[in-house]
């Protein structure tokens, strides 16, 4: 259902802080023609947490129109409380996505019964819901036995973006759940690992700026070339990394700014990037293979 690479677009601002419809566009064009198969709009990313539900609703009446069902559209809509999240979620149906990412709770750790309870109100929503694990942001770590029991009791849940590093608990939850559901990687410097475990693709923030070579190490991998699938990889690696020198997205809109498809500005509570950091980011796109960036 969500198989392929999906980006996890950013929201270019202008200098003044609102929304860049201009950029958007071209941001979305470039996307597309790289050949990724879904965007993620209203996610972290897009630092959606900084945004009105006007400034949200406008940039999805735009995004939802300029994409105009060239690739599946998901949309984030979670939050620590259920309330809000349920509304957000209410909002984004009016734009027909083909599915809703919504994180675990972050800050107030949930027990399981509320936890599944949180996300059953939401797959009462009618939409498929994308459960997105992140523990180093929620400070919530599920088990893999709090995932069965989601995964039994919300049927509406047809994905899970994965975004644990601890790997031996990841190859656990693959090996039960990634023939049941579709088991998306959430860490850009983790695919090929990921796809090993037979993930069904990627939702990566990276893919802003390195969608060509996501989407040719997916590709690669599908058609069984492990080999080239890796070789594509080491040579974006360095890149990859270096898109979280610093906290996402502010590397990632600076690599974008460079690479002249928005500004990079973001928001409060984030900040510009260290000098040092900008040389460091400028050095490693000057050797990065141009067949691999946006």
């Amino acid at each position: 259902m969500f198989n392929g690479v999906y980006t996890a677009l950013a929201t270019p601002f202008t200098a003044e802080g609102k929304t860049d419809f201009k950029a958007l566009e071209l941001l979305i064009e470039r996307q597309i023609g790289a050949g990724i198969d879904g965007i993620v709009l209203l996610g972290t990313t897009a630092e959606a947490a900084t945004m009105d539900e006007a400034e949200k609703d406008e940039l999805l009446c735009a995004a939802v129109k300029q994409i105009n069902k060239r690739v599946k559209i998901i949309i984030g809509t979670g939050t620590n409380c259920t309330h809000t999240m349920l509304q957000n979620t209410e909002a984004a149906l009016k734009h027909n996505p083909d599915g809703v990412l919504i994180v675990t709770p972050y800050y107030n750790k949930p027990n399981p019964s509320g936890l599944i309870e949180h996300f059953r109100r939401a797959g009462q929503l009618g939409a498929p819901i994308i459960l997105y694990h992140i523990p180093g942001r929620t400070g919530l770590k599920l088990s893999a036995s709090v995932m069965r029991s989601l995964l039994q009791q919300v049927p509406a849940i047809k994905a899970v973006k994965e975004a644990d590093y601890d790997m031996a608990r990841v190859t656990d939850t693959a090996v039960e759940f990634a023939d049941k559901i579709d088991y998306i990687c959430g860490n850009d410097d983790l695919f090929p690992q990921y796809l090993s475990l037979h993930s069904a693709g990627i939702i990566s923030a990276a893919a802003n700026v390195l969608a060509p070579a996501f989407v040719k190490i997916y590709k690669s991998w599908q058609k069984e070339d492990t080999q080239k699938a890796f070789k594509i990889f080491c040579k974006a690696y360095p890149l990859i990394k270096a898109c979280y020198t610093e906290t996402n997205p502010t590397c990632v809109k600076y690599l974008l700014s460079r690479l002249h498809i928005c500004g990079e500005t973001v928001r409060l509570p984030l900040g510009s990037i260290d000098a040092a950091n900008k040389k460091k980011l400028d050095e490693i796109l000057r050797h990065t293979d141009e067949s691999l960036l946006i």
